[in-house]
């Protein structure tokens, strides 16, 4: 039996147009036409006021927000705990330093208690933080209204990570548009993929192309190579850009196809007690469902069934590992309890890429299998 991945990208049928176009113009560097097209594709998507710059990765575009927000050696950046590194790892490239905040239990996603609590304590400490980094974790959107008018109490910018969040939404608008800057990943193991790219998001068109400036290495407008300011080389290429054009065109039955494994999922474990599926609080959360949880009995329990999937060429993961968990970021402020703690040591992600009726069949099979095992025993 072939290997059932836990998001395996899959083509659409169509990159091959755009590849093929950026070979025989012979623009296979950073920028280009598929770039622009592809910028405007997304544009188009993410609706009136939306302006995007095509990067080489998620992480870039996170990096860029905070330079476009003048972040600094010294400045204090919250940021949520239960995501993967690169939400956190830009802040300290500029000599930031990160304040994490813990989850709440109905999203998984920065609490507002704690958000609260954490920005009033860094206040009074003498050291405002100048912006929040908040994510959409996988794909299931954060408490919008909630986070966003904490934020504007305090006059805090909200960087939004929505690098697993295309196609989900908040009351019916776009998860990505919500703050000062949304970013998106365009990983091989995204909802769409570009192989490897991302996106930044704002609402200024002066923005994008500031932010379009820095990542081309900060050319000055001059007839010689002249640079007054630093510059990174973070500009989507041609030829990337079109294997993305290609995949908007399936972007719709790709958020369907997850959504349906969502559906699958809900019915598998609804006869089982010993697990419990993440699913959207209520109607105002529409997730894309870029990879299915469940939470299990403990930390043992979890174990169990992830070895239990490998020994069936079945992939499953943990839940990311906190950020005040890591070794690399450990030594700073954290705010909160054990929710984050509790969904990691628990947490299991399932396998929720283009899975077929006979993929189902098996993991529906070994689930069913595991639980009757573990009953008996």
């Amino acid at each position: 039996m072939s290997r059932i991945y836990l998001s395996l990208s899959q083509q659409s049928g169509f990159e091959m147009e755009y590849i093929e176009k950026a070979l025989q113009s012979n623009w296979i560097t950073s920028g280009g036409p598929n770039v622009n097209d592809f910028e405007t594709e997304l544009q188009n998507y993410f609706g009136e006021d939306s302006f995007v710059a095509a990067l080489n990765s998620g992480t870039s575009a996170i990096h860029l927000s905070l330079i476009l927000l003048g972040v600094k050696q010294g400045d204090e950046i919250i940021c949520q705990s239960l995501t993967f590194s690169a939400s956190a790892n830009p802040i300290l490239y500029q000599g930031a330093t990160p304040v994490f905040v813990d989850s709440e239990s109905e999203t998984w996603n920065i609490c507002p208690d704690n958000l609260e609590i954490a920005i009033k304590d860094r206040i009074k400490k003498g050291n405002k933080p100048k912006a929040i980094i908040a994510v959409h974790l996988y794909g299931m959107p954060y408490k919008v209204n909630e986070i966003h008018a904490i934020a504007d109490c305090y006059d805090i910018p909200i960087i939004e990570d929505s690098a697993e969040a295309l196609g989900s939404c908040y009351k019916g608008k776009n998860c990505g548009t919500f703050g000062e800057f949304g970013i998106l990943s365009f990983n091989g193991n995204k909802i769409i993929t570009t192989s490897s790219g991302g996106a930044l998001i704002t609402n200024s068109k002066a923005l994008k192309e500031k932010a379009i400036f820095y990542a081309t290495q900060s050319k000055d407008d001059a007839i010689h190579y002249q640079h007054s300011e630093i510059g990174y080389n973070y500009r989507m290429s041609n030829v990337c850009a079109g294997i993305g054009l290609g995949q908007m065109k399936a972007l719709k039955e790709k958020i369907d196809s997850r959504r349906n494994n969502h559906l699958f999922y809900r019915e598998l474990f609804s006869t089982i007690e010993e697990a419990e599926l993440f699913e959207s609080k209520d109607e105002d959360y529409f997730s894309n469902y870029w990879l299915n949880t469940i939470l299990l009995e403990s930390n043992e329990v979890k174990n169990d069934l992830l070895q239990a999937f490998e020994k069936v060429d079945i992939e499953t993961r943990p839940i990311w590992k906190p950020m005040h968990m890591q070794p690399i970021f450990e030594e700073y402020p954290f705010y909160g309890n054990k929710v984050a703690e509790k969904i990691f040591e628990k947490g299991l992600c399932l396998p929720s890429g283009s899975l077929t009726e006979d993929d189902k069949i098996r993991i529906g099979n070994e689930v069913k299998f595991f639980f009757n095992k573990k009953i008996k025993e």
